[in-house]
């Protein structure tokens, strides 16, 4: 058998990263090797993918020469940020350079960057439409990746622009709640459109699917979805697998603006921009191709027939 190629994951423990260095270990035809980069080798998601066989390195992404030794020797390299850990999207843009400079320094062959949109395309800072916030952005999540992008581009380095959707993960902690008649009630500032989303284990099996195609998808912007669905449709699936009734409450953005949590008004201008400019973010979500990645694609009614039962409702 040809030697496997070496793909280093950053964010190993977490979704994305997590869910990659699962696809590469359980992938029948062994093609790939995983070196599993995360902050903390001794945490028990990491001894974890250790003991199923992957390279467990240490790496923090302030650190551009531990990421660099970390790349070492690395065909692939899978780049992804927190910017739920820190809010900053100067730290976001600091993470992704290093990461470029990391994966340039090491030669890495295949780059994929877990990416979104820069929404300041469609919508300037001085469109009143969505709100700036921190006086540079309209979505700070977003608009941080997107600007992220020219790093990798600039150096030359053999990318692929991955664009991710909803986790619907985010349901089992912020799903329906009950509504002061007591129906479960689904509120997002969606309107009628339709939102791309995503089982986050799928995720990882999409970018395996990307690495195994080689240079085909090099240079190229690619989006992945489970399936597209509007907030009624949603509902009327949650209605079947928890058994109760859920009904969909098309939520002003304003008022989710001003909810108050960590992140809210972030979050508010996302799913208004997503709203509003439904075709452009949904035409580059393709469900087809992402199942032409990974033929386990599922479904929302999958996903929930998994994962029904940890809903928090209460």
């Amino acid at each position: 058998m040809a030697e496997r190629k070496l793909i280093a994951v950053t964010g190993a423990t977490g979704a994305q990263g997590g869910g990659l260095v699962r696809a590469i270990l359980d992938d029948e035809e062994g093609r790939f090797a995983a070196r599993a980069v995360t902050r903390n080798a001794d945490s028990p998601a990491a001894q974890e993918l250790a003991r199923r066989g992957a390279e467990v390195v240490e790496a923090d992404l302030d650190d551009r020469g531990a990421l660099a030794r970390a790349f070492d020797g690395a065909w692939g390299a899978y780049c992804v940020t927190f910017f739920w850990n820190h809010f900053s999207p100067d730290t976001e843009l600091a993470h992704a350079r290093n990461l470029a400079d990391a994966a340039a320094a090491a030669g890495v062959r295949h780059v994929i960057w877990s990416t979104l949109e820069d929404t300041r395309r469609w919508v300037p800072l001085a469109d009143p439409r969505l709100p700036t916030l921190m006086e540079r952005y309209k979505v700070p999540h977003f608009d941080a990746k997107g600007e992220a992008d020219a790093f990798f581009d600039q150096r030359g380095i053999p990318t692929t622009y991955l664009l991710t959707s909803y986790y619907w993960e985010n349901l089992l902690t912020n799903g329906p709640r009950p509504g002061d008649d007591g129906v479960l009630t689904l509120a997002l500032p969606m309107g009628d459109a339709r939102l791309p989303g995503i089982a986050a284990e799928d995720i990882g099996r999409c970018a395996l699917g990307v690495f195994r195609r080689g240079d085909e998808l090099v240079g190229r912007r690619v989006g992945i979805a489970g399936e597209h669905l509007s907030g009624g449709e949603m509902a009327a699936a949650l209605s079947r697998a928890l058994g109760r009734a859920v009904r969909y409450h098309a939520m002003p953005p304003d008022t989710y603006r001003s909810l108050g949590f960590p992140g809210a008004a972030d979050l508010g201008n996302m799913f208004q921009f997503k709203r509003d400019f439904e075709a452009d973010y949904r035409a580059v979500r393709d469900v087809r191709f992402a199942r032409s990645l990974n033929p386990r694609l599922q479904g929302f009614d999958a996903w929930l027939a998994a994962n029904a039962q940890r809903i928090q409702t209460g």
